[in-house]
């Protein structure tokens, strides 16, 4: 599960959790950006951000942290990542990427993303009753790739899209650095050790 983190927040951690019961999977990997080429520059610095997702699961044994594209010298393009995953893991792993429906619907402008099935599966995290309007590309992608079962995404490596309706926290990064930048408190919008990190490191302030 990839993302700015900037910050990480409850609403991130929440939707990383559900979505670890609902695949029946041991653990969620968050992944942070060293540096989005799809969107503005973040708040503060990746360092900062992959010190905030490693406080933030810490003590969650069922999520973790990946460093690697924080620790890499290439810009964060998602395909360099998979490629490295499947170096890692071998081609007969199952890998699954979450994202969500804003960054599915922009999918066909990431660059080589027609190789990304190839792989892994796309999980993409809808609200409920989600209405979009896929372009054309990607609606035939839907239609060539997706399925509605989570067993049927574990019985080969790559190559499905899964789109799960989730009811996620009502809370952003956005709203956060806003309430950091008013001098307020951001406890109970963040876990308690990313809150202390921002206060001791004056971030977003």
């Amino acid at each position: 599960m990839g993302g700015t983190f900037d910050p990480i927040h409850n609403g991130h951690l929440r939707t990383a959790l559900e979505i670890r019961e609902w695949l029946g999977v041991e653990k969620v990997w968050l992944m942070p950006s060293k540096r989005p080429v799809h969107r503005d520059l973040p708040g503060s610095t990746s360092s900062d951000r992959l010190a905030m997702v490693q406080c933030a699961v810490e003590d969650e044994p069922r999520l973790a942290c990946d460093p690697r594209e924080v620790m890499s010298d290439q810009p964060s393009y998602t395909i360099f990542t998979l490629e490295a995953l499947r170096q890692e893991l071998g081609t007969q792993m199952p890998v699954c990427m979450i994202m969500g429906m804003d960054a599915f619907l922009s999918l066909d402008q990431w660059l080589r993303y027609e190789e990304y099935l190839t792989f892994c599966h796309i999980l993409v995290v809808a609200r409920p009753g989600y209405d979009f309007e896929p372009n054309a590309t990607l609606t035939g992608l839907l239609k060539k790739h997706q399925v509605t079962s989570p067993e049927t995404i574990w019985q080969r490596p790559n190559g499905s899209i899964i789109v799960h309706q989730l009811t996620p926290l009502s809370i952003s990064a956005t709203q956060i650095r806003a309430i950091r930048a008013q001098g307020l408190s951001t406890r109970y919008l963040v876990p308690d050790s990313v809150c202390q990190y921002i206060q001791e490191h004056k971030l977003y302030s």
